[in-house]
Parts: C-alpha cells; structure tokens; sequence
C-alpha cells in the first residue's frame, strides 16, 4: 500500500491519530489521503471511511484480494463510487494493487480541526516509523519521538534542560510534564532516566532494530 501511493508521488506514513496510513503530497493546501487496511471489506470499514471524509480530500479502503470474496462484488464497487470511497484489493505474496473503484470527488462536512491535527502530526513525526493497521505495538508518535531522543541523551549521565536545548528545543516541556514517567530529578535543575526510561529506550531500539525507528540523534 505504501509502495503503490509513493508511486503516484505521496510521502506516506502509518498510523496518524488513529488514521493505518495517511499519505500527503505538495500542495497549496497539501492533498490529503487517507488509507485504511483491514483484512476483509465490511459495513463498519465503509463506515470508517465516511469517517475519515471529513478530514481526507480522498480515502481509499484496502483489503485482500480474493477470487470470490466480497471485494469482488460489483455491488460493493458501487456503493464505494457512490460514497467516493476509493477501493483496493492488494495480493501481500507479490505486493500487486489492484484498484476496485476509484474515489471520486465529495463535498462531506469538513472537520477542519481533525484535519489540522493530522497535518501537524504527520508534519511533526520524523520518518515513517509506525506500520499502519498494527495495533500489537505502540504507536511511535512525534511526542514520543522526542521523549526517546532525550531519553537517549541522558542515558549515559544526567544533564540539565539547558545543555539538551540546542538538540531538543522543547526539552524543558518534555522533562516536566514526564508523560510516560522515564525521568526523574537528580538534583536541582538535573534531569535523569528512571528505571522506566532506560527500559523504554531499549524496548524501542530492539523493536525497531534494523528499520528506521524515527528516533531523532543529537548529530542530527
């Protein structure tokens, strides 16, 4: 799925506020389309799509390709036309896309905020490190992405606010708020890992070892 929308020219990435893949390409504004992977086509996945309308400038629904299967109905390629849903059957063996029907354009409500919050997100996060449709896995969100990037610098010795700002401008935020409880106070304006953070900063390197984990480094 990833592969089949960069080839029509989108910079694309999984798992955005809720969103399996979201892909954008340049443009005043940007155009926005939204993919939803599930593994059979569905009443609740169309009524997913309808969803996503409202912040998608196009959605497209991805499920398995089947011989005899529901992707297969022609009733349900019409349905999907009528809705301006787009529709693919993709064969994972060979990586082959197949478009069912193509989204056509819709003038659904827009969910302006909805829409920014994705945009900003999708701007925000460095590389494409979460794989859409997984649910077994955290999701490696901007925030999260700083945090491990701090966690990382302090791994090897505490350090205060000031010395991490150059790398991570928003560091002071991300120490005090301490979402996900990684650090602690060592001394007065000292920030360390907590048990929690050195365990966080390994879990998430051996999960994504060998990919692209979107974990900023200090060297850029």
């Amino acid at each position: 799925m990833k592969r089949f929308l960069e080839a029509n020219g989108f910079t694309v990435k999984g798992e955005i506020r809720g969103a399996d893949v979201v892909a954008m390409r340049d443009g005043e504004p940007p155009l926005l389309v939204i993919a939803e992977l599930k593994l059979g086509l569905s009443f609740d996945l169309v009524l997913q799509a309808v969803d996503r309308m409202t912040v998608a400038d196009e959605v497209w629904l991805a499920v398995p390709a089947t011989k005899k299967g529901r992707d297969r109905d022609r009733r349900a390629h019409r349905l999907c036309r009528l809705l301006g849903i787009g529709l693919l059957a993709v064969t994972p063996r060979t990586g082959h896309v197949e478009v069912l029907a193509e989204p056509t354009p819709s003038a659904p409500r827009r969910n302006a905020l909805a829409r920014r919050l994705i945009v900003k997100e999708f701007t925000r996060r460095r590389g494409d490190p979460s794989t859409g449709g997984s649910t077994r896995t955290g999701i490696m969100t901007a925030y999260r992405q700083q945090a491990l990037s701090i966690a990382r610098a302090l791994a090897p010795a505490p350090l205060r606010p000031r010395d991490l700002r150059p790398d991570h401008p928003d560091a002071l935020s991300i120490l005090s708020r301490n979402v996900y409880g990684w650090f602690e106070r060592t001394a007065r304006g000292v920030y360390g890992l907590t048990s929690a953070g050195h365990d966080a900063l390994r879990a998430w390197t051996e999960h994504r070892a060998g990919d692209d984990n979107g974990i900023p480094r200090a060297d850029g």
